[in-house]
C-alpha cells in the first residue's frame, strides 16, 4: 500500500544546468556573506532557539530514499512558522534605516530591544499583504519592535490567522479580491497615507526591503547546514509561493556547495503554480482566477522578480500537487509513521514532503528526478498548526 495518494504533474527546467555559476547578479540578492549580519541579529532575539531537524528513517525506507530530512518550522519563535524570520526582520531593518534618515543616527536592534527608541519608532507604520503567516511577522515584528501596523488580507484567508495577527497589535485589512489583489491595494495604500511597506515578493520599484525578507530565512537554512554534519543533500524539495522562500533556500546552497548544490525542486498548487508556467515560457507569468487552494500560504499568481533572478536558472524541477495529497501527508506525519518523530505540520507545511514521497512511487517522476535508493532527501515543514481548527479538522478527517 502507497505512503500517500494525489496527482503529480512534473516540468524539468531547460535552462537549469548542474555546472552553472553563481553568477554576480544572484549573489548581489542573497549570499551567504551577505546573510552573515542576520543570522548574528536574529539569534539575539528573545526566544530564539533552534528548529529540529528530523531524520524520518522509517518513512525513508517505505518511500524508497537513502535518506529524508524533515527541516520542523512548527514552533520557530512561538509563530508556527518560517516566516516569523523574514517579516520581523525586515520590519527592524526598516526601521533603523527610517530613524537614521530622520535623526541622523542608526539605531542597533538591541536598542528597539530594549525600546531606547521607543517614541521615535510608535510614529512609523509597517503594512503589507498576506496568506497569513508573513503578516504574523510583520505584526509581531511591529510590536516587538514598537512601530505601527497595517495588514492586508484577501478572502480566503481564515478567520483564525486574521485573529493571529490582531493579537500582535495589527490593523487587519479584509478585501474581497485574491492574494495579488491585495497587494497592489497595500502598495497603494501605503503610498497615500505614508507607511513603510514590508513584503515578501518583489516587483517594479520594490526590490530591496524582500532581500532583507529573505535573508531572515537563511537563519534556517544555516541551522540546516549545521544539522547536516558535513552530509550535503542530493535532493530539495520546497514549496513555491511567490518564490521568496524557494529562491533563499536555492540562493544559499548554490553559493554555499556550489557545483555540488543538491537538485532543486520547487512544488505549487495546481492553480496557483505561477513559477512552474513561468519556467514553461521562459519568462515570468501571471496565473489569473481565483487561485482556490487548501495551500492557503501559496495561493499566489505573480512571481517576485528577485526570486525569478535566481530560480531562473536555479531551479531544477517544477512540479505541482493535488489537493488531496494535503491532508493525507499531514496525518502521516502527525501520527508518527511507524517509530519517527509525530511532527505538526500544516497544509502549507507539507507539499514538498507529499510530492517528494509520490515521485517516488512513480516510476516516470523517479526517473526523470533521479530519485532512488541512495537519495538524500530535504524537505523544509515550513509552519505548524498556524490555524488550529483548520489543522484538528483536516488531521482528523
Amino acid at each position: 500500500m502507497p505512503l500517500l495518494t494525489g496527482t503529480l504533474t512534473h516540468f524539468a527546467n531547460p535552462n537549469a544546468h548542474s555546472d552553472t555559476e553563481y553568477s554576480v547578479e544572484q549573489h548581489a540578492i542573497l549570499s551567504v556573506e551577505s546573510a552573515e549580519q542576520a543570522i548574528r541579529d536574529i539569534t539575539q532575539w528573545p526566544g530564539y532557539a533552534v528548529t529540529p531537524l528530523h531524520s524520518l528513517n522509517d518513512i525513508a525506507v517505505s518511500a524508497g530514499f537513502g535518506k529524508l530530512w524533515y527541516k520542523d518550522e512548527s514552533q520557530r519563535f512561538g509563530l508556527k512558522s518560517f516566516k516569523a524570520l523574514g517579516g520581523a526582520y525586515a520590519v527592524a531593518r526598516q526601521l533603523q534605516a527610517v530613524l537614521a534618515i530622520r535623526y541622523g543616527k542608526t539605531p542597533t536592534i538591541t536598542d528597539l530591544l530594549a525600546g531606547k527608541w521607543q517614541s521615535e519608532a510608535a510614529e512609523i507604520v509597517v503594512s503589507c499583504a498576506t496568506d497569513g503567516n508573513h503578516g504574523r511577522s510583520v505584526a509581531w515584528g511591529a510590536q516587538m519592535f514598537g512601530c505601527g501596523c497595517v495588514i492586508y488580507i484577501h478572502r480566503d484567508v481564515s478567520e483564525g490567522r486574521k485573529q493571529a495577527m490582531e493579537a500582535f497589535g495589527a490593523e487587519v485589512v479584509r478585501i474581497s479580491g485574491n492574494y495579488d489583489e491585495s497587494v497592489r491595494l497595500a502598495d497603494s495604500e501605503a503610498k497615500a497615507h505614508d507607511r513603510v511597506i514590508v513584503s515578501d515578493t518583489s516587483y517594479e520599484g520594490y526590490m530591496e526591503i524582500p532581500k532583507d525578507v529573505a535573508l531572515g530565512y537563511t537563519v534556517m537554512l544555516a541551522e540546516i547546514v549545521e544539522q547536516l554534519n558535513d552530509e550535503i543533500p542530493t535532493h530539495v524539495f520546497v514549496q513555491g509561493g511567490v518564490g521568496g522562500l524557494a529562491s533563499a533556500v536555492c540562493g544559499y546552497f548554490w553559493d554555499l556547495w556550489g557545483k555540488q548544490r543538491p537538485r532543486f525542486i520547487i512544488v505549487e498548487p495546481e492553480q496557483a503554480n505561477c513559477l512552474q508556467q513561468s519556467a514553461q515560457a521562459g519568462k515570468p507569468v501571471v496565473v489569473g482566477g481565483d487561485l482556490d487552494t487548501l495551500m492557503a500560504g501559496l495561493a499566489c499568481g505573480e512571481v517576485s522578480s528577485l526570486a525569478w533572478t535566481i530560480l531562473e536558472n536555479g531551479a531544477d524541477d517544477f512540479m505541482t500537487l493535488s489537493e488531496d495529497a494535503i491532508p493525507l501527508a499531514m496525518r502521516l506525519l502527525a501520527k508518527g509513521y511507524q517509530a519517527d518523530t509525530a511532527i505538526e505540520a500544516g497544509e502549507s507545511a507539507v507539499p514538498g514532503f507529499a510530492a517528494a514521497v509520490l515521485a517516488r512511487q512513480h516510476p516516470e517522476f523517479a526517473q526523470a528526478m533521479q530519485l532512488d535508493t541512495s537519495s538524500r532527501v530535504l524537505v523544509i515543514g515550513t509552519e505548524g498548526a498556524t490555524d488550529p481548527d483548520l489543522y484538528k479538522q483536516l488531521i482528523s478527517e
